[in-house]
C-alpha cells in the first residue's frame, strides 16, 4: 500500500504568536521543524480576517517550502483576494476552504454543489498557473461529484464530526466513518485523489489511516496542542507511526 502522507498545519502557532502581538513563536520555525521530524509538507491557512497567519507568514513559508523542496498547501477562500495570493506564490498545492468570520474554525466543508459556478472557475485559474487544486468538502457523494465536476484535482474529505463522535463516544461514529470511507472510493473512482483533515488526534487517526484510498493526512490543532507537552518533533513522530502502523496493519 502506497505510504500516507502528513501535512502539519502550522495555524495555530501563529495564534500563540497574535495572543500576545510578538514576533514569536514563529510559523516559520515550527515549519521547519515540522519537516525535519517527518512532515510531508506544510499546510496554512490566510483567514480573511487574518486571525493567525499572516501575509508576511505566507511569504516566508513560500520560500521556506520552496528552499526545502517540500509543498505548501495553502488554504484560501474562494475570493479574489485570496486567488491573487494564492496566483502570486505560486503554492505547490491550494484547498478550497468555506470561511465565515464568526466561526472559531471550519465548521463544515465547501458547498460545492451551490457554489460551483463562483468555485469552477477559480479551480481553473489557478490549475492553469500549475497549482494542484483541493476542495475541502464533506463526506458527500453529491459533494465529490460536483468537485470533480468543477475541474478539483484533490478532495479534502472533512472527517470533523467523526473525530469528535469518537471522542465523545457516540454510536455515530461507526456510521460517520462508513460516510468517509465510501466518499473517499467515489472520489478515486472519479479520478480524484483523496485527502483527510479536521480534528485527527491519536485515537482517531489509525482508522482514517487505514481507507486505502486516502494519500493525505493534514493535522494542525492537535499536534500544536501535544507540542505543549512532549515537543512538536515527537507530537509528529508519533502521529507518523500511527500512521504507518495504521497502513502496514492493513497491508498485513
Amino acid at each position: 500500500m502506497t505510504k500516507l502522507r502528513l501535512g502539519v498545519n502550522i495555524d495555530h502557532v501563529a495564534t500563540v504568536r497574535n495572543a500576545r502581538g510578538e514576533g514569536y513563536p514563529d510559523p516559520v520555525r515550527a515549519a521547519e521543524m515540522a519537516l525535519a521530524a517527518g512532515a510531508d509538507g506544510i499546510t496554512a491557512h490566510l483567514r480573511e480576517d487574518r486571525r493567525h497567519i499572516s501575509d508576511a507568514d505566507i511569504d516566508a513559508l513560500a520560500v521556506t517550502c520552496r528552499r526545502r523542496g517540500r509543498p505548501l498547501n495553502f488554504e484560501m477562500a474562494v475570493t479574489p483576494e485570496m486567488e491573487a495570493i494564492a496566483l502570486a506564490h505560486l503554492p505547490h498545492a491550494a484547498c478550497l476552504v468555506p470561511e465565515r468570520r464568526e466561526e472559531v474554525t471550519t465548521e463544515g466543508g465547501l458547498d460545492v454543489v451551490r457554489g460551483h459556478n463562483a468555485i469552477a472557475p477559480v479551480v481553473r485559474r489557478l490549475a492553469d498557473a500549475g497549482i494542484r487544486v483541493s476542495c475541502f468538502i464533506d463526506a458527500d457523494l453529491v459533494q465529490v461529484a460536483a468537485a470533480a465536476d468543477a475541474g478539483s484535482q484533490v478532495v479534502e474529505l472533512h472527517v470533523g464530526a467523526y473525530c469528535q463522535a469518537v471522542r465523545d463516544r457516540l454510536p455515530s461514529a461507526q456510521r460517520l466513518l462508513d460516510k468517509i470511507r465510501a466518499a473517499a472510493a467515489e472520489a478515486q473512482r472519479l479520478g480524484l485523489e483523496v485527502h483527510l483533515g479536521h480534528g485527527i488526534d491519536y485515537e482517531t487517526v489509525k482508522p482514517l489511516a487505514a481507507i486505502p484510498e486516502v494519500m493525505e493526512l493534514n493535522i494542525g490543532h492537535f499536534l500544536i496542542g501535544e507540542a505543549i507537552f512532549i515537543g512538536l518533533g515527537p507530537a509528529i513522530q508519533r502521529m507518523r507511526a500511527l500512521m504507518d502502523e495504521a497502513r502496514a496493519e492493513r497491508a498485513a
